[in-house]
């Protein structure tokens, strides 16, 4: 990352430092400009800057930011992706089901940042190569990408402020009665790590769900997710005893396995991001997309269909 200077200006006399940076420097997180901050990478008049001074206009500012350790390991690797829409702020990805987002524990590469590093180099200035919001592994479906600092740092914020819509087409084992939500609290479950689970310590969650299909044995929904906790649908669902079809962690035992074999024969959760919604980074109007069912999980319906249509 390229070293920064700007003049305080006016406006921004009486307030920290820190205040006046989030204003100076909108293209950095305020928990990216705190820690350089902390790690004396921001000078004020060439003195290293501290969090609570004062400025009061015409100071120098000099930023010398830095990428992580974490956010720069990652190398690039030429794996296929199929790019839904690019622009000069955001790319949207439609992810196929067994990619996995983020390098991590047992996953260093073969994931999509490395993917996107080889499609652009220039997300490598980017922490986490500009990607904003992750699906689990076996999830197919659409995620949005930042190609610039200040995309990002948007697409985080409308994250965070929930205007981000995100619907995903789910089927679960179980014949759902009626459309309704699930809102319950979303944590670590403390009896298996690896886990997600409804707990009162967990974060705050809520999921819609609507019936689209009923079939002898599964029910497909659309989900509409009101937070981005992780697992959160799977979760959810199984909090209400409808599992998600194919879910190794998630599983229903008892209704798994009264299902007929089309159930059992699916090996990965079924759920898949149909339609992502957001405001453009650059003009501030919303953009939609939308990606069709892969073909597992359309050939897995088609199956259904045809099996209840043969039903005496």
């Amino acid at each position: 990352m390229a070293r920064q200077v700007q003049v305080v200006p006016d406006d921004c006399a009486g307030l920290r430092v820190d205040q006046a940076l989030a204003r100076m420097f909108p293209e950095h997180s305020r928990s990216r400009l705190t820690s350089w901050l902390r790690d004396d990478r921001i000078r004020v008049d060439s003195a290293a800057a501290k969090p609570k001074q004062k400025v009061w206009g015409g100071e120098t500012i000099e930023l010398d930011p830095v990428a992580s350790a974490a956010e720069t390991a990652s190398k690039a690797e030429d794996i296929a992706l199929t790019v839904v829409h690019e622009d000069d702020e955001v790319i949207v990805i439609d992810k196929p089901a067994g990619l996995v987002v983020h390098p991590g524990s047992g996953n260093w590469e073969g994931t999509l940042l490395n993917a996107l590093l080889h499609h652009s180099a220039a997300l490598s200035a980017l922490p986490r190569a500009g990607i904003v919001h992750r699906l689990d592994k076996d999830t197919s479906g659409l995620l949005v990408v930042a190609k610039t600092l200040v995309a990002q740092t948007s697409l985080v914020r409308q994250l965070q402020d929930r205007t981000v819509h995100r619907e995903y087409l789910a089927l679960v084992y179980g014949r759902v009665g009626r459309d309704g939500e699930v809102e319950a609290p979303v944590g670590r479950d403390p009896a298996n790590r690896v886990r997600m689970a409804v707990i009162g310590s967990g974060k705050p969650a809520r999921t819609h769900y609507r019936v689209l299909e009923r079939f002898a044995d599964a029910t497909l929904l659309e989900c509409k997710l009101d937070t981005g906790r992780t697992h959160q649908i799977r979760v959810h669902m199984q909090s209400i005893e409808h599992a998600l079809v194919g879910d190794p962690v998630y599983r229903n035992r008892r209704l798994a396995s009264g299902s007929g074999p089309l159930l059992g024969k699916f090996s990965r959760q079924a759920l898949h991001a149909t339609r992502l919604e957001f405001l453009h980074p650059r003009t501030g109007k919303s953009v939609s997309f939308a990606s069709p069912l892969p073909d597992d999980f359309r050939q897995l319906l088609l199956s259904l269909q045809r099996a209840a249509r043969a039903e005496p």
